[in-house]
């Protein structure tokens, strides 16, 4: 089996690669040939996961070799507000690849709306096994406390949308509540969606390009990662 990888160069002091044709399939590594070697690992667990999930209806076979055929390289960078190359306190540009270019087809929506369900399912059971004295702990060296992490997943999707004029909630209209965030936010987003089938639109926002497919690639990602990243807190 071929599996198209972009990798994401600088991204917060590490290296992520994207399995392309695999939306919430990633690995991160210190260096672009380590996370190459993980990203089989990534999708071998990724593929369990659909399995487990999706039964008779998955649409990912078991495969006994993988060969991972890196497509490209994007290196992350930032930008001032005259969109001016500058250091790292300006604002981040992350990965636009040639396949984000490509609209959405009918399939690409119908699996991404369920990983979208099973990743938002795996979050919310993760989150019920939490103690509330847990959720508000500070924990040393991050930026948020877990809900503060919740709140964060809900605000991102949100961003997304409102990078391609997808969203008719202004940044003060978000809810501040967690729960009522990730609810409001995500019924967005899977409203939106199949409108996009199909549908050939990229947009500069702010120096930097989105599309459906990226923002699908990007809603997938970021709730699984910060998924993983509760998981290293509370273990």
């Amino acid at each position: 089996m071929q599996l198209r990888a972009g990798m994401e160069l600088n991204y917060e002091g590490r290296v992520l690669a994207w399995a392309l044709d695999h939306p919430g399939c990633f690995a991160y590594g210190e260096d672009d040939q380590e996370a190459l070697l993980l990203l089989p690992q990534a999708f071998i667990a990724y593929q369990h996961w659909v399995n487990f999930k999706a039964g008779e209806k998955s649409w990912l076979k078991e495969t006994p070799d993988i060969d991972v055929r890196l497509l490209e390289s994007f290196k992350v960078y930032s930008i001032n507000e005259n969109y001016e190359v500058t250091g790292e306190d300006g604002y981040s540009v992350n990965a636009w690849f040639q396949n984000d270019w490509l609209p959405l087809k009918e399939d690409d929506v119908e699996q991404g709306l369920m990983l979208m369900d099973w990743s938002r399912k795996d979050l919310l059971d993760l989150l019920a096994g939490i103690p509330d004295e847990m959720r508000e702990k500070k924990f040393a060296g991050e930026r948020w406390d877990i809900l503060g992490i919740v709140r964060h997943i809900g605000g991102a999707e949100w961003w997304y949308l409102d990078r391609l004029g997808l969203t008719d909630l202004a940044r003060n209209e978000v809810p501040h509540d967690p729960f009522e965030r990730l609810d409001v936010i995500r019924k967005q987003v899977k409203t939106v969606i199949p409108s996009l089938i199909g549908k050939d639109l990229v947009v500069g926002k702010e120096g930097e390009f989105w599309s459906p497919r990226k923002l699908l690639r990007r809603v997938l990602w970021h709730e699984k990662d910060h998924i993983h990243h509760i998981y290293k807190l509370i273990s």
